[in-house]
């Protein structure tokens, strides 16, 4: 197998400005008229579709296999199939110049943390009444994912990948260390604990580590806790995140990281993986995407759930998408449909997410045989299927989440690098993002 995002990490640093750029070029208003894009649609007539694939290398060409494999069943369907641009994270940028333009593609991947933007461009399809007709499956994909393909109570787009943040520890420096591997059932008090017996200053050994960077890899790391705690992002439109339960999940992160010293603190986002890889760091918070890297590290690991606050273990899922736009032509959106459709299938999925070395994206393919030989290639995969249980909660598909979540990012950062205490840094974010927040 080849893994779809090597270092996939890097696909939670969407720019803001490309977000505010997207708003400013398409007013932040809404085209919608009402109309079923794909009404009056004629599965037997010539259509051309683009579709963006926001993939490289191996990825983008099982996506051309794909493609190829599909209108060989469909002769009266074309795909152009393109990365849509050089690199995922500028693929909002060029959907932005594409709006305002007019010329954006009938299918896009994108991260979930753009769909409050792309939902409020006006541009996209509403899928609403397709992706619930009982043949589409819609109920096989995890809430949190469907959860995030909902703007406004629209469904802009289909999942195109599912995971979750787990916590995958070295057997190697527990063992050594003389301490019980974690379990399921573990507190943060437990992995606080933990963490400290862990870290060696001698060796260069951390317990844990946190990005610093204020990227969304900063940010979505709190969410779980926050959600533990009994705390929102969110009430409304209005930032919830400073709240009690805010401060106490924060307050958790400071204490390992300037009481204890046990944090590693990454300024960059991309050192925490590799330390963790060669044995300087004991314990990372971190999804399916990291076990390619240990794989290849011959690293010895165990996954388990995050730890909970009684009892809580929620977790955070990042899922990306398929967003399919409207272009007043109800073949072409049809035939989009139909397409993604057929891609996010259980027997498809199985050709694209789990043979990149991705969890499945339906609950149904669990019983597949490229499953198994998912699970038995990458140890710890079952316990990151099981994981999506916890992912009870999603992230916001509001307008402005991308500015929120830099400011909340930045808290973050000081206050684990001891410039800030949590409910002051929480205010000031707080109050940095209750401009851009959609009303």
């Amino acid at each position: 197998m080849t893994t779809f995002w090597h270092g996939r990490r890097r696909r939670l640093l969407a720019a803001t400005g490309a977000a505010l750029l997207l708003t400013a070029c398409t007013g932040g208003g809404s085209d919608d008229d009402g109309k079923d894009a794909a009404q009056g649609y004629d599965p037997a007539a010539p259509v051309t579709l683009t579709w963006w694939t926001g993939q490289t290398s191996d990825a983008q060409q099982v996506a051309e296999k794909l493609a190829t494999e599909y209108q060989t069943a469909h002769p009266n369907v074309t795909i152009k199939v393109s990365t849509g641009a050089p690199t995922t994270d500028e693929l909002l940028t060029k959907l932005s110049a594409g709006f305002a333009g007019k010329s954006y593609p009938d299918i896009s991947y994108a991260y979930g943390n753009w769909a409050g933007d792309l939902g409020a461009s006006g541009r996209t399809q509403d899928l609403t009444a397709f992706v619930n007709d009982p043949s589409f499956g819609w109920s096989e994909i995890p809430e949190a994912a469907r959860t995030v393909a909902t703007v406004d109570g629209k469904v802009i787009g289909v999942p195109a990948l599912v995971d979750n943040l787990a916590l995958i520890y070295n057997t190697k420096l527990f063992d050594d260390a003389g301490l019980p591997h974690p379990t399921d059932q573990w507190s943060w008090d437990d992995f606080r604990a933990a963490a400290k017996k862990l870290t060696d200053a001698k060796t260069g050994t951390y317990g844990t580590a946190y990005s610093v960077s204020g990227s969304e890899d900063t940010t979505w790391h709190l969410w779980p806790l926050l959600w533990q705690n009994g705390g929102e992002i969110l009430d409304g439109t209005k930032p919830a995140f400073n709240s009690e339960a805010g401060v106490k999940a924060l307050e958790t992160l400071r204490a390992m990281a300037v009481d204890d010293k046990s944090m590693y603190l990454d300024q960059t986002d991309e050192k925490y993986g590799p330390l963790f890889n060669s044995g300087h760091v004991g314990m990372m918070i971190s999804g399916p995407w990291s076990l390619l890297d240990i794989k290849e590290a011959g690293l010895k690991y165990g996954v388990t759930a995050l730890p909970g606050v009684n009892g809580d273990h929620q977790t955070v899922s990042g899922p990306d998408l398929w967003v399919l736009f409207d272009h007043d032509d109800a073949n072409r959106a049809g035939a989009a449909r139909d397409f993604i459709k057929w891609l996010t299938s259980a027997e498809i999925d199985a050709k694209w997410n789990l043979a990149l070395g991705n969890l499945p994206l339906r609950s149904s393919e669990k019983d597949t045989p490229q499953f198994a030989a998912y699970v038995k290639e990458y140890p710890g995969g079952q316990k990151f299927f099981d994981n999506l249980a916890n992912a009870k909660k999603a992230r916001p598909t509001v307008a402005g989440y991308e500015v929120m979540s830099r400011n909340v990012g930045d808290a973050v950062a000081k206050v684990l690098q001891g410039a800030a205490q949590p409910k002051d840094a929480l205010d000031e974010a707080a109050r940095k993002s209750a401009g851009v927040l959609e009303d």
